[in-house]
C-alpha cells in the first residue's frame, strides 16, 4: 500500500489510538521489517522500536492486571500477562487492526503464507506502541493497549492457560526449580523454523517447533504438560480470580497528552 491510501490507513489507526492529530512520519518507522532493510527497500528497521515497545507493553499490561485483579497473586498475574504479551496474541490484535496492510516486508518474506508472517505483525505492534509512548506519552500507550488489546483479548479468551507459565508453576511446586529450555533454528532468515527442547529434571523432556522461538518453546511446554498430565493429577491451570470490573468493560478514561507540533522539514507531508 502506498501514497494516500497508506496515509489514510495510518490516520485511521491513530484515531483508534486516540491521537488523531499525531504526525504520521514518526509512526512510519514502526512498520519497517528487517527483511525490507536487507533487500534495500528501507534504510532502518523497526527492531530498536520493537525493543522499547516490548518494555512499554510489559509495564502497561502488568499495571492493568494489578489494578483490575486485586485478589490475584503473583503466579496468576504472571499467567495472565504471559497470555496477553505472547506473539500469538499481539499478532492477532495487529491483524484485526489492519497492521498487515502497513508493514513493509522484503519480497521473500512477503511471498510466504500469512501464518509465516505473523511474527512480523507482533513486532510491528510493539514498535507502534513504542512510538505512541514516545510521541504521545505512556498514558496514550496504556489507553490503546487497554482498549484495543487487553479488553478484546479477554473477551475472546477469558480462560488463560499459557503452557510455559503452567509448566513453570508446576515445576516450582514439585522441585523448587523451573524448566530449562534449549532452542535452535534451521533455514534462511526469512523462512526459519525453530526447534525447542524443554526439560524438567527428573520428570520430563519434550520438544516442539514453530515459526518463532516463543512459539517453539510453547509447543514444547504443551507437549511436556501432556506427558506430565498422564502421570500426575495436579498438572492443571490454576483457578483464576475475577476482575474488579467485568471483562471487556471500557477502561477508565485517562488523560492523553497530544503530541507537540513539529516544524515541517524537507517539504515532506505527514
Amino acid at each position: 500500500m502506498a501514497g494516500e491510501s497508506r496515509r489514510k490507513r495510518l490516520r485511521a489507526l491513530l484515531a483508534l489510538a486516540g491521537v488523531p492529530k499525531a504526525g504520521l512520519l514518526p509512526f512510519e518507522a514502526a512498520f519497517v521489517h528487517q527483511s525490507a532493510v536487507k533487500e534495500g527497500l528501507a534504510e532502518r528497521s523497526n527492531e530498536r522500536l520493537e525493543f522499547l515497545g516490548d518494555a512499554v507493553l510489559g509495564f502497561v499490561v502488568a499495571r492493568s492486571l494489578v489494578e483490575r485483579y486485586p485478589d490475584a497473586d503473583e503466579g496468576e498475574l504472571a499467567l495472565r500477562k504471559s497470555s496477553l504479551v505472547s506473539d500469538e496474541a499481539l499478532a492477532a490484535t495487529a491483524e484485526r487492526l489492519g497492521f498487515a496492510e502497513l508493514v513493509v516486508l522484503g519480497a521473500a518474506l512477503a511471498k510466504l503464507p500469512p501464518a509465516r508472517r505473523r511474527s512480523a505483525l507482533a513486532d510491528a505492534f510493539e514498535a507502534f506502541l513504542a512510538v505512541l509512548a514516545l510521541e504521545c506519552g505512556m498514558e496514550a500507550a496504556a489507553a490503546f493497549v487497554g482498549a484495543r488489546h487487553v479488553a478484546e483479548r479477554e473477551k475472546l479468551q477469558p480462560a488463560v492457560a499459557d503452557p510455559k507459565t503452567v509448566l513453570q508453576e508446576w515445576a516450582h511446586r514439585r522441585s523448587g526449580r523451573g524448566p530449562e529450555y534449549a532452542t535452535r533454528h534451521e533455514g534462511p532468515d526469512h523462512e526459519r523454523t525453530f526447534f525447542a527442547r524443554v526439560s524438567v529434571p527428573g520428570e520430563v523432556d519434550a520438544e516442539g517447533s514453530g515459526s518463532s522461538k516463543k512459539i517453539a518453546e510453547r509447543a514444547a511446554a504443551a507437549r511436556a504438560l501432556e506427558v506430565l498430565g498422564e502421570r500426575y493429577d495436579d498438572v492443571t491451570p490454576r483457578p483464576l480470580s475475577r476482575p474488579r470490573a467485568a471483562a471487556g468493560a471500557a477502561p477508565p478514561k485517562r488523560q492523553v497528552r497530544q503530541p507537540k507540533a513539529r516544524p515541517a522539514s524537507n517539504g515532506r507531508r505527514s
